[in-house]
């Protein structure tokens, strides 16, 4: 994905939360990654993503599925903080 395809759909996701759901909801913004933490059994580690772009400390889940997928969310998590400052 390009940039500019990256910047467009940002804005559609962010005023789709803005007008569905209300202003006191607007996103700060939208981070793209390839793919998402998940269980053995399929289920999304949502906690884990939480707590990473949150930057708290969080423990690798013993029944995760591709433990590198944790160091790719925070490096994202990372490079759009510092394109925020």
């Amino acid at each position: 994905m390009s940039a500019s395809q990256i910047n467009e759909i940002s804005t559609s996701i962010k005023n789709l939360v803005r007008n569905d759901v209300g202003a006191f909801c607007s996103l700060i913004g939208v981070i793209f990654v390839e793919k998402l933490p998940k269980t053995r059994s399929g289920k999304i580690l949502r906690g884990t993503v939480r707590k990473i772009c949150n930057g708290k400390e969080y423990p690798i889940p013993a029944t995760i599925e591709d433990p590198a997928v944790l160091d790719q969310i925070k490096d994202a998590t990372t490079e759009w903080k510092k394109s925020l400052k």
